[in-house]
């Protein structure tokens, strides 16, 4: 693995091979292994870690805010967006392992191939080093998106079900219009209906497709209202 990239990550592998392994989307991996040196169980042990070291910094950063408040920063903190933005801004895609074939298809690319395999790259750090290096990573990388809003985020569906339980309209529901595309490079449709009205959202993955889905709709709101 590049000594460049290692560089990026403040962090020299004692064993390179854990790096490797968190840069091995499925479609490289061994079949015959099971798939198990893709980098999904490193993504697995990552997610847990990552919410770990954000939660302890998150209740040092902001000790006067009760739970609730936390929890809606921890959830944007940890999103599949958030990590996205974060492998970007380290250089991740090019790191990636994945075969040429599927490189042609633009997968190196999308959000949330780079976002799994930012995760996997924390449960390597966590690994290589302990729960130190990884700390160390996440403060570093993410202090620009915990220190953006002075105010605790919300995401859309979060947004959007304040607004509809405030108005005693009940739960959104949503629910799959359509889904296309290869494994690898999926395409979700989802639609929402909240207080008689309807919107749509699309994306990658069905969890970004219900998220456009509540954006659009409150977007729908907004232009009413004009606020």
């Amino acid at each position: 693995m590049s000594g460049a990239f290692q560089a990026r990550l403040g962090h020299q592998f004692r064993n390179p091979a854990l790096l490797a392994h968190a840069m091995t989307h499925r479609s490289a991996a061994d079949p015959k292994r099971g798939m198990l040196d893709s980098n999904e169980r490193l993504e697995f042990l990552g997610d847990r870690v990552l919410a770990l070291v954000m939660a302890e910094w998150l209740s040092e950063r902001f000790p006067q805010e009760r739970e609730g408040a936390l929890g809606k920063r921890l959830s944007v903190l940890v999103a599949a967006d958030t990590l996205a933005k974060v492998g970007e801004a380290i250089g991740l895609p090019a790191a990636l392992r994945i075969p040429p074939a599927e490189g042609r298809t633009g997968l190196r690319g999308r959000g949330t191939v780079i976002a799994d395999a930012t995760e996997a790259l924390i449960g390597a750090l966590y690994l290589d080093a302990g729960l130190e290096a990884a700390r160390a990573f996440v403060r570093r990388e993410w202090s620009v998106f915990l220190e953006a809003d002075p105010t605790p985020p919300m995401s859309a569906k979060s947004r959007l079900q304040e607004h509809t339980l405030g108005r005693a309209e009940g739960l959104p529901e949503y629910r799959m219009v359509s889904s296309s595309g290869p494994s690898h490079k999926p395409f979700f449709v989802v639609a929402v209906r909240a207080a008689g009205r309807e919107a749509e959202g699309r994306g990658d993955s069905k969890r970004a497709a219900e998220q456009a889905a509540a954006e659009a709709w409150l977007a729908g709101i907004k232009d009413k209202t004009g606020q």
